[in-house]
């Protein structure tokens, strides 16, 4: 996960749910890893899983660089493509995720690190997301003698439904993509 709740609790106030803000920060790190092609993984942490046991421990032959709190991503698996989990501890060869996984071997498993950029670039859309986006569509409000006008939200000054102020942040850790069309 790019931020933890508790991580962005010491930027933003907020009376949402510990549960409502996980689930925003997982739907944005999806969000920036799909705009930008990138995966940030780190291929120096990188290691083959021998197995995939009791649902949620990751078995390797030997002791494996990972530490509690890492973000890795599993790939070359036949039943989850791709997938993002946390590590909840590690015990030798074996490395406790919190995610619930489905018992396979031989699945990749490298570490993502998300720049410190990346990070309060995330703290600034979710302050975005909690304060505005409720008044999305709405271009100008009155009440009496009171009016506020909002930036009219087109899809010249917006990307993937945030400002693109906002979004400028991830300019450099843009991919191009390659292989993506319509085979033949």
């Amino acid at each position: 996960m790019i931020l933890t709740v508790a991580e962005l609790r010491n930027y933003i106030v907020t009376d949402e749910e510990d549960q409502v803000l996980e689930a925003k920060l997982q739907a944005l790190e999806l969000l920036i890893r799909a705009y930008t092609n990138n995966n940030f993984q780190v291929r120096a942490f990188r290691a083959v899983a021998v197995a995939v046991a009791e649902g949620n421990n990751l078995l390797f032959n030997s002791p494996v660089p990972f530490k509690a709190g890492d973000t890795l991503q599993i790939t070359e698996s036949d039943f989850m493509p791709d997938e993002l989990v946390t590590v909840d501890f590690v015990s030798g060869d074996s490395v406790a995720v919190m995610e619930d996984l489905v018992d396979e071997s031989g699945v990749v498993v490298t570490k993502v690190k998300y720049p410190t950029d990346v990070k309060m670039g995330v703290v600034n859309l979710m302050k975005w997301e909690l304060d505005n986006r409720e008044k999305v569509g709405v271009a100008s409000e009155t009440i009496s003698r009171h009016s506020v006008t909002y930036v009219d939200q087109t899809g010249e000054n917006t990307t993937m439904g945030y400002p693109v102020a906002l979004m400028g942040f991830l300019k450099p850790y843009r991919k191009a993509r390659f292989g993506r069309g319509i085979s033949v």
